[in-house]
């Protein structure tokens, strides 16, 4: 009998994160990439790697069976979809799997208030805008080939490599201080997590969010790194005054809690960072 096969289309920092439990479990991943120093890096992690737009995207053996997806849409709507529509729905008979990795981005700005699966889609921001055109591409294609698919709104990501300790170490963390500001995060380990969960559970399909229990103000994450590290707390800086790119600027657009209610009761998830403390000490524990 094969193995299990999964087909990353855009293979980064959370489609390794799940990689990581599948290869172990004698799962096949292929992934790809646009970079040739990314392919061999996906090599030596058990990845076979597939360069595009090189290589070809088809002639899978064993043949995929769940396909994750992870590339971000661009302005002209989905690039997998847009490129390799034929080749992706020639691996719909052997498929019993779909994700599509999307953004909580796509609900927009509610002043601070919550937010669940159902809540309307207002995004404030283009890439907001193109995320929900992008789902709206996915959903389509899994109902005209009768797929499962299911759609995963990821909070803002953090995990190895992608903590704030850095930046307070070297003096350039800021407290952005705005009112009322509130986000959601997700370690990438329970990302990881919960897509496994719903590969173990393909029935469950749908739109599930994909964040921790305490949603918090961004100075607050940055203040506890710096605890942790016994380091001074970096200075306030007020968010009208603050000089900012544009594309940070952007993500003060949006102020919202997430609830992450489905991912529990849907898919039995049990988080393993439920907050982003736990989360801070368990990163600094691992460095």
């Amino acid at each position: 009998m094969s193995p299990p096969h999964l087909l990353s289309l855009g293979h980064g920092y959370s489609a390794q994160a799940l990689s990581r439990h599948l290869i172990p479990a004698g799962w096949k991943v292929t992934g790809t990439t646009r970079r040739d120093d990314k392919a061999a890096r996906l090599m030596d992690e058990g990845v076979s790697p597939i360069l595009l737009p090189r290589d070809a995207l088809g002639n899978f053996d064993p043949p995929v069976t769940h396909l994750l997806i992870s590339a971000g849409p661009d302005e002209y709507g989905d690039p997998m979809l847009r490129d390799f529509n034929e080749e992706i729905a020639g691996l719909a008979p052997n498929l019993v799997w779909m994700g599509y990795l999307s953004t909580t981005g796509v609900y927009g700005d509610h002043g601070g208030g919550w937010v669940d699966e159902t809540t309307p889609l207002t995004p404030a921001t283009q890439r907001g805008l193109a995320r929900v055109s992008a789902e709206n591409e996915w959903q389509t294609f899994a109902s005209k080939h009768d797929l499962p698919l299911a759609i995963f709104r990821l909070a803002g990501i953090y995990g190895p490599g992608r903590g704030p300790f850095a930046k307070v170490r070297n003096g350039t963390a800021r407290r952005i201080i705005k009112a009322g500001q509130v986000f959601s995060r997700i370690h990438v380990e329970d990302i990881a997590n919960t897509l496994l969960a719903s590969i173990n559970r393909p029935q469950s399909t749908g739109l599930f969010n994909v964040c921790d229990d305490d949603p918090a103000p961004p100075q607050d994450v940055i203040s506890y790194a710096a605890m942790l590290l016994n380091l001074p707390e970096p200075a306030a800086v007020d968010f009208e005054t603050a000089d900012m790119t544009p594309m940070a600027r952007s993500f003060y657009a949006e102020s919202k809690k997430v609830s992450n209610a489905r991912i529990k009761t849907e898919l039995g998830v049990q988080l393993r960072y439920p907050d982003f403390k736990t989360g801070l000490r368990a990163l600094l524990d691992q460095e």
